[in-house]
């Protein structure tokens, strides 16, 4: 999960839920529509969305090379594992309350 202002505003919700992968593990057909910006830690992060519907389907941030992140809802599949990192809990909605079973919890 990932609580960062830009993440919010992206997905119009309280964090963004992402599934890494690494490049091998991971197939990419059809098109796609690009967006670039920089992250809250001033990192290139690049967006590729549906030219269809706008939906976010993937990415690939600096800050991760040789990783793909994939829009959790992209998956539409309600039995997906929980997320087991929370990141930018700094700028994480008071009222929102993390797995406590997460692996790792990360403070920015």
């Amino acid at each position: 999960m990932c609580h960062c202002l830009e993440c919010q505003r992206r997905t119009g919700a309280v964090f963004g839920g992402q599934a890494w992968f690494t490049q091998q593990q991971t197939t990419i057909s059809g098109n796609s529509t690009q967006f670039t910006r920089q992250s809250d830690a001033g990192r290139s992060v690049s967006f590729r969305f549906c030219p269809m519907c706008g939906s976010t389907v993937y990415w690939e941030a600096e800050a991760f090379p040789g990783h793909i992140a994939v829009a959790v809802g992209s998956f539409a599949d309600p039995a997906f594992p929980a997320p087991t990192y929370s990141g930018w809990e700094a700028k994480r909605h008071h009222w929102v309350e993390p797995l406590r079973a997460m692996a790792i919890r990360h403070s920015d």
